[in-house]
């Protein structure tokens, strides 16, 4: 029985009592003036309970699907992994760092072309300590004990080092950082040049096959700050590509992106799910998240 099997078997059995919520579309006020759109899952139970907060940041693509049954919805990946965080107890806020400036996906360089405008680290970074500081004086969040943590894939992921950069001042100056920060593939290329180091436990799960964004220099990042004594686990999955954690079955290519690894120049990158290592990593972001929330 793989994660979500488990998932529904559990909801399930717990019946109504601990039922899954609906998400809510909220908004928030964001860098700049900007209103920055977001989604809220909340979770079961006692309503005015002080209770942890995940902040889950997308990736180049932005949060919502743009075909099948879900298009114009939070993606397959996004709810999925709301609803996974509810079921543990916590809130789940899910920034819109594209979708707040007009703007659905900046994947590919004619996208980045079309729309623009650029939604780059700065741009990112300050959306999530916009939405940080939002979270913190929200009554139904666990501020006192800073029981807020980071989760990110690709390009969000790459906003997370960003956001968790002991030495830039804007992260200086957001004060506690988050319990915890995980990152699914990340680029780490610009964090191994610029001396990023972590301000929290960090946490990397890379696909060993990912050609879109590379484990390599991630692994390096790894080796780097465990060199300097940070906390940081590196976790690469085998036979695994981008997006090896998506709940949709199977691999694809994208045409519209080259792919980094030499050994496919000239081709597009692949794209899709790994089931062992989806179950593996999601079951990590649950254990990684007790430890980090535990009284």
């Amino acid at each position: 029985m793989d994660f979500f099997q488990k998932l529904i078997f559990v909801g399930v059995t717990l019946g109504a009592a601990c039922a899954v919520q609906a998400q809510d579309a909220i908004s928030l006020p964001g860098p700049g003036g900007i209103a920055l759109k977001a989604w809220h899952y909340k979770p079961a139970g006692d309503a005015a309970a002080a209770k942890p907060v995940v902040i889950a940041l997308h990736g180049c693509g932005g949060l919502y699907a743009t075909a099948g049954e879900r298009k114009g919805q939070l993606n397959a990946r996004h709810h999925a992994m709301g609803e996974m965080l509810q079921t543990q107890g916590y809130h789940a806020i899910f920034p819109d760092s594209f979708g707040s400036r007009g703007i659905e996906s900046i994947c590919s360089e004619a996208q980045r072309l079309r729309n623009g405008i650029q939604v780059g680290m700065d741009e990112r970074r300050a959306d999530v300590l916009a939405a940080l500081a939002w979270v913190r004086a929200q009554p139904w969040a666990d501020a006192v004990r800073n029981n807020v943590a980071l989760l990110g894939w690709s390009n969000g992921a790459q906003t997370l080092l960003a956001s968790t950069d002991a030495g830039h001042r804007a992260v200086k100056a957001a004060g506690q950082p988050f319990k915890t920060a995980i990152a699914f593939y990340p680029g780490c290329v610009e964090a191994t040049r610029t001396g990023y180091r972590p301000n929290t436990p960090l946490t990397l799960l890379l696909g060993a096959d990912d050609d879109w964004t590379l484990p390599e220099p991630c692994i390096k990042l790894g080796e780097q700050l465990k060199g300097k004594g940070d906390d940081v686990t590196v976790k690469v999955y085998p036979d695994a590509v981008h997006d090896f954690d998506t709940p949709l079955p199977g691999v694809r290519t994208r045409s519209d992106i080259p792919s980094r690894s030499p050994a496919r120049k000239g081709l597009g990158v692949q794209v899709g799910q790994n089931a062992g290592a989806r179950e593996d990593s999601w079951q990590k972001v649950q254990e990684i998240l007790k430890k980090a929330f535990a009284p």
